[in-house]
């Protein structure tokens, strides 16, 4: 101990400060990194809370003694990774998140003896439109949903069913699609007894109307004609896209499609009839005949005419007419065919596409980007692949237009194919790559405070001055004549130092063995004599 002390004094106050000063950084330091290290992985839990789930969420997780964080005014809350999936389930169980409404779970804690048959149906219409805007929360673009119901009861002695409606507002990422709205519609449709879709209005949060309640100008499939020529406007548009930049590359085409449309419903009925196919459907045949006398003697007696009545001996016989008539009656059948056609309104009278695609780079030498355009030869197999996917009839006057010029923003890259065999099994997501960044700091910030700061530090002290040893009064040195400054340079002055340290050491041991000689004076004798008879 009392080594370290004294070698604690010769390093000064000044080393000693710096010293713990730089002790405590290191410790902060160090502390940080493991304490960064080793906290877990955080992830998102839920997004897009409302402040009764995000509250009832937060109330659970700290009963579990589960570390979470807190983003977006308690939107976003997030968890350890290695739990998300097993607290998802736990929540669920919970009925959370509950979407910021209330649904059928309100009949749980209701006290159905002593509400009235009203409260029932108020109750029962809060909870449908809340599990109306739970579904349809979760398709997706939709952030949040609120459904209003009208289901008005039938008045009594009214033969008339009055229709209920429903109107919705949505809040949206993005824009939805149109088969997206129209899913909405039939959704909440077939949700409430004797709701049609054409009765559902939808609106976002911006006021825009996505879908009309007024089936006046609707369709069977409750899309007006605009709506319907702009969904089959842009399913086309994404198909011709789509086929083109497999082979342009993505973000290479532009394409614009303009469809014309007849919407008059025209309805036809024909006959035909066919002479040679004939069926007989019925016949009637019918045959007379008649015979008539005529008698010469004029005489009108029974035995005349009696049938086979002889004539009297000696008259001449009498003459007879016989007359026969046949008919016959044939009905027959003919085919014939009735047909009726009804065409539907919405028929695609004319189309027009137009594709604008880039033309192809390279690099080149000096690795710039060097422009080549398309040649003709790729133009017409696009313009072909185009006039297959949008089932071009020439007939009708359909065009199609495809041209290659130059973008005005190229390509910042060239795609590089992905890596496969073992190096694509190393498919590492976007928080991976961040924590082994974080990792790479933090390792290259703790090497360079060891190269930069510990190993000066350590240099430092070790060179220091010995300190002096203070077990015996060294004895006084004579002092050294005062030269002058001027004459002593830096060599002499490191040889004296060197000396008068000499002469300190030697003086000190000649003490340590006179005390030696002192506390054991026989051994001292044997010793001298020892030497003195050892030769010279």
């Amino acid at each position: 101990m009392q080594g370290l002390v004294a070698f604690l004094r010769g390093l000064g106050a000044a080393r000693m400060a710096a010293m713990a000063a730089v002790t405590l950084a290191l410790i902060g330091f160090f502390g940080f990194v493991i304490m960064r290290v080793t906290t877990p992985q955080m992830t998102t839990l839920f997004t897009d809370l409302s402040y009764e789930d995000s509250s009832g969420i937060i109330k659970e997780l700290d009963r579990q003694a589960i570390p979470y964080e807190l983003k977006n005014d308690g939107a976003i809350i997030m968890v350890p990774k290695d739990k998300v999936t097993k607290l998802r389930m736990k929540l669920a169980e919970g009925g959370l998140p509950k979407g910021g409404g209330v649904g059928y779970e309100i009949f749980d804690k209701a006290d159905a003896l002593g509400s009235t048959s009203f409260v029932q149906n108020i109750n029962h219409l809060r909870a449908l439109e809340g599990e109306l805007a739970r579904t349809i929360k979760g398709i997706d673009r939709i952030q949040a949903a609120r459904v209003h119901l009208v289901l008005p009861e039938r008045p009594l002695f009214s033969r008339e069913t009055p229709q209920p409606s429903a109107s919705i507002v949505l809040r949206v990422r993005g824009q939805l699609e149109p088969q997206q709205v129209r899913a909405i519609r039939h959704v909440v449709a077939s949700a409430v007894n004797g709701l049609k879709p054409q009765r559902v209005s939808i609106v976002d949060e911006t006021g825009q109307l996505l879908a009309n309640g007024d089936p006046g100008d609707a369709g069977a499939d409750g899309l007006t004609g605009d709506e319907r020529r702009a969904a089959y406007e842009s399913r086309m548009r994404r198909e011709v896209e789509s086929i083109v930049s497999s082979v342009v590359g993505a973000g290479r085409a532009r394409v614009q499609l303009s469809a014309d449309f007849d919407y008059n419903k025209v309805t036809q009925t024909s006959d035909k009839f066919d002479p040679e196919g004939r069926v007989l459907r019925s016949s009637q045949t019918r045959e007379e005949s008649s015979t008539t006398a005529d008698n010469k003697d004029g005489q009108v007696t029974v035995n005349n005419e009696l049938p086979g009545g002889q004539q009297q001996g000696g008259s001449t016989p009498t003459a007879k007419d016989e007359s026969k008539k046949s008919e016959e009656i044939n009905n027959y059948e003919i085919s014939r065919v009735t047909k009726t056609e009804v065409v539907e309104g919405g028929r695609v009278k004319r189309m027009s596409v137009a594709v604008l695609v880039d033309g192809s780079y390279a690099k080149n030498d000096k690795g710039e980007l060097v422009y080549t355009p398309r040649s003709k030869e790729d133009l017409d197999r696009i313009s072909t692949l185009v006039r297959s996917a949008i089932g071009f009839d020439e007939k009708r006057g359909d065009q199609v237009q495809v041209i290659n010029l130059k973008f005005a923003e190229g390509p910042t890259s060239i795609p590089t194919a992905e890596p496969t065999g073992w190096l694509g099994m190393f498919q590492f997501t976007k928080d991976d790559i961040m924590y082994f960044i974080q990792l790479g700091v933090m390792m290259l910030l703790s090497l360079v405070v060891l190269v930069m700061v510990i190993r000066p530090l350590l240099k430092r002290v070790l060179a220091a001055d010995p300190a002096r040893p203070t077990e015996a009064p060294l004895p006084a040195l004579p002092e050294a004549p005062p030269a002058q400054p001027q004459l002593m340079n830096n060599a002499t002055g490191q040889m004296i130092d060197v000396a008068q340290v000499q002469g300190q050491v030697h003086a000190q041991s000649v003490h340590r063995v006179g005390e030696l000689a002192e506390r054991n004076p026989t051994e001292t004798a044997s010793i001298i004599r020892q030497w003195l008879a050892e030769p010279a």
